[in-house]
């Protein structure tokens, strides 16, 4: 049998592209009865690129700020048409055919995703992402994390770690780069009360794969944030893109977590890395690698995850 991949090659991502990986993973995993809203950035230059696509599912491209809201459109057209379960338990506003049809609605469900990345997300599109998770929209929200506005050069966004050397945070006499410490969008996401968040990595893709469909197989607004190296913004080899992502994890800097019903219920154990194991491979840290007190605070941050996700491999544990 033929194997036609839902997210295809031949688009025009960089070479060890972390976005490019993930986004494949995402919609393997959630299938082809699939419809993508994906609002301006890299993922939508590069995978879209006039009158050529690589997605294999219907997919909408919506402005920089507003996937989510474009996505809560789309949820509300299927639940009326019987497409998508309808929120709160009330049956679709008009019923159809098919939705009356001896349950052959549930058979024709679609899953609606939504993704952008940091900027479009946690700084741009904010606001649209609260109002899809507070009304309760059957959306799977995904945030392809590369830490900075790549696509448009490189600039600092509200998901870039401290101390990162971006176009608009360059390091200096008087400056160690971003000043500001990560936004925490899983624990913003978290207390809109909705029914699963968590976080993933590029290098780890079965877990990507995992938590996308169990995020499909609950009811609800669902918010997932993917860690995905740019070895353009980043400055690091291609070949590394993978053994970064994994370095991100390992030192403790980005928790792989999961929350249901506001409740942590699992995180990727770890023994802990130092930290400068990921700064020294990247040359957006090259700054810090003279710098052994600003080493120390990025270490308490990564300390500071670990305490808080209770992240540490117990001594004898397998």
């Amino acid at each position: 049998m033929e194997y036609n991949p839902l997210f295809k090659p031949g688009h025009t991502a960089c070479v060890g592209c972390g976005q490019a990986v993930a986004a494949r993973l995402v919609i393997e995993a959630a299938g082809s009865n699939t419809i993508v809203v994906n609002n301006t950035g890299c993922l939508e230059v590069f995978s879209t690129k006039y009158p050529e696509t690589a997605w294999g599912v219907p997919w909408i491209h919506s402005l920089f700020e507003n996937a989510a809201a474009v996505a809560s459109g789309v949820e509300a057209a299927l639940i009326y048409l019987g497409k998508s379960p309808p929120n709160g338990g009330m049956p679709p506003i008009t019923p159809t055919a098919d939705s009356a049809n001896g349950g052959k609605a549930a058979k024709d469900t679609i899953n609606v995703i939504a993704q952008g990345g940091d900027g479009g997300t946690a700084d741009i599109g904010l606001q649209a992402l609260s109002g899809m998770l507070e009304r309760g929209h059957n959306i799977l929200y995904c945030c392809y994390d590369n830490e900075a506005y790549e696509n448009t050069g490189v600039q600092r966004s509200g998901l870039t770690p401290y101390a990162t050397n971006t176009t608009t945070t360059p390091p200096g006499t008087k400056s160690i780069g971003n000043i500001r410490p990560k936004k925490p969008m899983p624990e913003i996401a978290n207390a809109h009360g909705i029914a699963y968040v968590a976080t993933a990595s590029a290098g780890f893709p079965q877990d990507i794969q995992r938590k996308v469909k169990k995020a499909m197989s609950i009811k609800g607004p669902k918010y997932l944030q993917i860690h995905v190296p740019c070895p353009l913004g980043w400055r690091h080899g291609p070949e590394l893109t993978l053994e970064v992502a994994k370095l991100a994890v390992e030192t403790g800097l980005y928790p792989l977590i999961e929350y249901e019903n506001g409740k942590l219920t699992a995180v990727r154990k770890i023994q802990p890395k130092p930290v400068e194991e990921y700064l020294k491979v990247q040359g957006r840290f090259k700054h810090l690698l003279n710098n052994p007190e600003e080493i120390k605070k990025i270490q308490a941050i990564a300390d500071a995850n670990i305490e808080k996700y209770n992240l540490k491999v117990k001594p004898g544990a397998t």
